[in-house]
């Protein structure tokens, strides 16, 4: 009897430690706090990426889409003066919306790209219950290429920018079946997410994550419909035909610059690397602002035809 007690105990309390570890691990990757947009205004601002007069002058359009998981992907499109067949969708980093994507939209207008910024999936004002780091998020990237080749035709140059999560959403998208850009531009992206979420776990809670991460992918797959396994630029990289600029930079310790370069060493075909000598995570551009244009000229001089 005081066997079966013991037994009994232990069950409970295992039990107990796989439902709050993989309950807590979910909540926090599928309910990530965003921030708000006035935080986000704040920082762009004080930090000088651009001025409220400067966003009040911009000929915005702004755009609804039909995401195919029943909501709407809501942003803005920015004509270039002068009318073109070239465009550029940027899609933003995780807990940011499109304010963030502000800078680079900058960066293409000057080059004269019509742009396309939007929110991604429970961001901004786009719809969705849950983020999952690229995994539901390329579908609502595919809707919105769909969109601009409805709108403006299939004849068009069409590029792709992201920054962190966006930059994983433009990658698993590339990834797919069909390549359906001219090139991509993805900073600061991590190759795998269980790889980073396991680099996170280690850095932030020194935790091992044979104790975290079984139960937590069991959870997430029941709580919503994925695995972290599913979520690995790595594990399509080479699908990816189209040419590819990969921009990190080196003193990023949150999302480390080696997985870019695996990626790089990884992609067939044309590419190119970039690895910034300044700046935290997803500040490549704010702290190398010349190189970061001259990267992106340079990119797509050669590869992009006028």
């Amino acid at each position: 009897m005081k066997n079966f007690k013991k037994l009994f105990i232990t069950i409970g309390v295992i039990l107990g430690y796989v439902i709050t570890v993989g309950t807590f691990f979910t909540n926090k990757v599928m309910y990530i706090k965003k921030k708000s947009d006035e935080t986000i205004l704040k920082r762009e601002l004080t930090e000088g990426r651009f001025t409220l007069n400067e966003v009040s002058a911009l000929q915005k359009e702004e755009i609804e889409v039909n995401s195919k998981f029943g909501y709407l992907i809501k942003g803005w499109f920015v004509r270039a003066t002068n009318e073109n067949k070239k465009f550029i969708i940027i899609s933003h980093g995780v807990t940011m919306n499109k304010i963030n994507s502000i800078k680079y939209m900058k960066i293409f207008l000057r080059l004269g790209w019509n742009v396309i910024i939007y929110d991604q999936r429970r961001h901004g004002e786009t719809g969705g219950k849950t983020t999952s780091y690229g995994h539901y998020e390329k579908f609502d990237l595919k809707s919105v290429v769909d969109w601009v080749k409805q709108q403006f035709g299939n004849n068009i140059t069409l590029g792709i920018h992201g920054e962190s999560m966006g930059s994983v959403t433009t990658l698993l998208y590339a990834g797919m079946i069909e390549d359906g850009a001219n090139f991509y531009i993805t900073d600061c992206p991590f190759s795998d997410f269980e790889a980073q979420l396991r680099y996170r776990l280690k850095v932030e809670f020194k935790l091992p994550s044979l104790l975290v991460m079984p139960f937590a992918n069991s959870f997430l797959k029941l709580r919503d419909g994925y695995t972290i396994k599913d979520v690995s630029p790595l594990s399509v990289i080479k699908n990816i035909k189209n040419p590819v600029l990969f921009i990190h930079s080196a003193e990023d310790d949150y999302i480390l610059p080696e997985m870019t370069k695996e990626l790089y060493d990884m992609k067939e075909g044309p590419k190119k690397l970039f690895i910034a000598e300044r700046g935290r995570h997803a500040y490549s551009y704010a702290e190398n602002k010349d190189e970061y244009e001259y990267v992106i000229k340079e990119f797509l001089s050669q590869y992009v035809k006028d």
